[in-house]
């Protein structure tokens, strides 16, 4: 499983961090800027995962291969013949970034609960769907607070339920299957919920404000 592991990595890596490259790109950052956000989103996950499992110091300063395909990656969205192709496009633009988003999304879940699990916690169901999620989302969540957003798994399209449900599958077919078919299980509920979340518009409930609240937001507005 090390091998199938490390190249879901690799590929989850490459995919975060041209979302987090693009989100860089769209806020008009430097080209550090863009390598920082590519980076964050990349690995953020992984590291607040190892640290709070104990797994000291993060894979990725052990391994930092990670580290130099995320800078890679990024350095590549900032091509300017790339970047011109893409903003002339805005379809594109979207579809790239809904695709590399929700491919390592479901990548970095089954690989938080992959990680869970080697570390002697396949017992602990609960843990493992937080481990997963919080691998998942973690690293967009950082890069939308550095880019100045309200984290996107609070406002849009069930991102963190549909990390949370991956987690959940893959938990559950590991208890009847081995790992590499949980992965694959987990990752498809993953990806398709994200898919099917962005084209019809799926979100979760929101607290509707009242006249008073419209009342006041619009004087501080003033």
């Amino acid at each position: 499983m090390g091998n199938l592991t490390f190249i879901l990595e690799l590929f989850g890596t490459v995919a975060f961090a041209i979302s987090g490259a693009i989100t860089g790109i769209r806020k008009n950052m430097d080209i550090l800027g863009v390598c920082v956000l590519g980076v964050v989103t990349a690995i953020g996950g992984g590291i607040t995962r190892d640290v709070l499992l104990g797994a000291l110091p993060p894979t990725v300063f052990e391994h930092p291969v990670y580290l130099y395909v995320a800078v890679a990656a990024s350095l590549v969205m900032f091509v300017p013949a790339l970047r011109g192709a893409l903003f002339a496009n805005h379809k594109l633009f979207d579809l790239l970034l809904l695709l590399t988003d929700s491919v390592g999304l479901g990548i970095f879940t089954v690989v938080g609960v992959g990680a869970t699990l080697a570390a002697g916690y396949g017992e602990n169901m609960l843990l493992c769907v937080f481990m997963g999620t919080l691998t998942g989302v973690g690293g967009g969540v950082l890069r939308d607070v550095l880019a100045g957003d309200v984290p996107y798994i609070f406002v849009k399209h069930i991102y963190a339920l549909a990390a949370a449900a991956g987690a959940l599958v893959c938990c559950i077919c590991h208890s009847f299957t081995e790992l590499s078919v949980s992965y694959i299980g987990g990752f498809v509920v993953v990806f398709l919920l994200r898919l099917c979340a962005a084209y019809f518009r799926w979100d979760l409930p929101k607290a509707r404000p009242t006249e008073e609240e419209e009342k006041e937001t619009s004087e501080n507005k003033k």
